[in-house]
């Protein structure tokens, strides 16, 4: 299987995982207006699976090192696929209360606190379980994309007029939603291997870890998502034939969509052997800054803001820019 071996290479990567992070949800935005999100979802899980399994073929089954893709998932011990799949089933449940707490408080509660959370827990979790990188650098850096998020919340308040989101029920959705994004990248690396080169016996590779994930994700989409198909944050309750009535096009945004999440799993996975867990979390974690960019100069969402606004947007991409230059000089100080 291919196996990184440069940590500027893994930079390079982690920084293509932050685009993807935070360009998926515009598939969202290209889909017909009565395109439902649960419905859209449906795709999108299908489309994590997709990219996992293509990788899977691709490049965990060629090359000289490590395990290919079909020898580790049959050697594989029951221990650590389960925990692959519960990293999955651990990720869907948070996806879906973040966006019901988005729905109920609004982006500017719901980005800060549960963004917050998922970054510093999540680099707490993965630092202990594989401390790589010098401390004081990585968590500067974590210090300032957590102020970039707040700032991010800052500019999207503006758009509003009243408190009207304000809830305390989207709140502590948002706060259990980022202790869940925190610790679902953790299940999947206990998982593997700690040398991928020469993985333990029993243990997966990146490959079939992240397969085994989407696996996870797909079997509780059944039953978080026909849930919330039941039960909607908002509108009236769709069914599966809404589903499979939808046109190509929606149904092909919302593979792309997860395909494009997928691969930046994938790549921040594959990044980890040599950036280590905690850094391939934190780097990836300026998915929030991309989203931004796509916001301010794509969709132009701020075009309303009042005065003020734009110096909000300049200082928060200072903050995120030197929070990520902060996360990667800890692996080289």
């Amino acid at each position: 299987m291919y196996i990184l071996e440069s940590y500027p290479l893994a930079v390079v990567l982690l920084i293509i995982t932050m685009l993807c992070w935070g360009s998926w949800p515009n598939m969202f935005k290209l889909t017909k207006d009565d395109w439902r999100f649960e419905l859209f979802y449906w795709d999108y899980v299908l489309g994590i699976l997709l990219l996992s399994l293509i990788f899977s073929f691709t490049l965990g089954s060629f090359g000289e090192n490590g395990r290919n893709f079909i020898a580790d998932i049959s050697q594989a011990e029951t221990t650590h696929i389960s925990s692959a799949l519960i990293g999955g089933v651990i990720f869907n449940l948070a996806n879906i209360l973040f966006m019901a707490a988005i729905a109920l408080a609004g982006m500017s509660v719901a980005f800060p606190i549960g963004g917050g959370i998922a970054l510093i827990l999540g680099v707490s979790v993965n630092y202990l379980g594989d401390p790589v990188g010098n401390p004081l650098y990585l968590f500067t850096g974590v210090g300032f994309i957590m102020a970039a998020i707040i700032l991010s919340a800052s500019t999207s308040n503006r758009l509003s007029t009243q408190l009207q989101n304000f809830s305390y029920k989207g709140i502590l959705l948002a706060v259990v939603a980022g202790i869940l994004f925190a610790v679902f990248y953790r299940f999947i690396a206990s998982s593997m291997a700690a040398d991928f080169a020469r993985p333990e016996e029993g243990k997966l590779t990146p490959y079939s870890a992240v397969f085994v994930f989407g696996i996870g994700v797909l079997l509780s989409n059944f039953i978080f998502n026909t849930f919330l198909m039941k039960k909607p944050i908002e509108g009236i309750p769709v069914s599966y034939s809404d589903y499979f009535n939808g046109s190509f096009r929606n149904h092909a945004m919302g593979i792309l969509g997860g395909a494009t999440w997928g691969l930046g799993l994938s790549l921040s996975i594959i990044s980890a052997g040599q950036a280590g867990f905690a850094i391939s979390w934190g780097l990836s974690q300026g998915n929030a800054m991309i989203a931004a960019i796509w916001g301010v100069f794509i969709w132009k969402e701020f075009k309303d803001a009042p005065s003020g606004t734009n110096r909000l947007i300049g200082f928060m991409f200072f903050c995120y820019l030197a929070g990520l230059l902060a996360i990667i000089l800890s692996r080289l100080v």
